[in-house]
């Protein structure tokens, strides 16, 4: 069976946003080129590694000497994006395995993606995947997505200052740890 290849080169916009209210959130990676839109669902865990993990590497790359691919070292403000996602969110598939990289070549950070699978415990197979998501995005992007990311991951619920679990809109137990 071929694979199917969500690809996209230098997207117009790559986001990751939610749908749902704190406590209930969906998390999802979109991204969109001209009119073509792809959707993918992620665990808040995810959103949130894949965010720190762009940043870890745009640090990296900028201690190269002369900083020879112009990484930013903040968010370039004309790249800033808080717009909700566009409507209609339609899944395409729900991640199961990512992998992340970086091209020297074209100067972009690479995110691939696959379906989340029935055996977790099973490596990933490229000649297995019925499915994936490929983003290439330049540097600038890259830094103004792990910004992004990191501010919608932390806009969920508040935690407790006892116990340190989320508080729910309806009320929290708060389970103090034994001592």
């Amino acid at each position: 069976m071929p694979t199917i290849v969500h690809e996209f080169d230098w997207p117009d916009r790559v986001v990751v946003g939610t749908v749902g209210l704190p406590g209930s959130r969906t998390f999802y990676l979109q991204v969109r080129s001209g009119t073509r839109i792809v959707s993918i669902a992620l665990e808040k865990q995810q959103s949130s590694l894949l965010g720190e993990k762009i940043d870890e590497i745009l640090d990296q790359l900028i201690t190269f000497e002369g900083n020879p691919f112009s990484i930013p070292t903040t968010t370039p403000i004309e790249l800033v994006d808080n717009d909700p996602l566009e409507q209609p969110v339609a899944e395409e598939f729900r991640t199961g395995a990512m992998s992340l990289g970086w091209d020297p070549s074209t100067v972009q950070v690479v995110i691939e993606a696959y379906p989340i699978t029935d055996d977790d415990e099973e490596l990933l197979d490229p000649a297995e995947v019925a499915e994936m998501l490929l983003v290439r995005m330049p540097v600038g992007t890259a830094r103004a997505f792990a910004k992004r990311t990191r501010e919608v991951v932390g806009a969920g619920r508040p935690m407790c200052p006892l116990c340190g679990y989320p508080v729910d809109a309806d009320g929290h137990t708060c389970t103090l740890p034994e001592a």
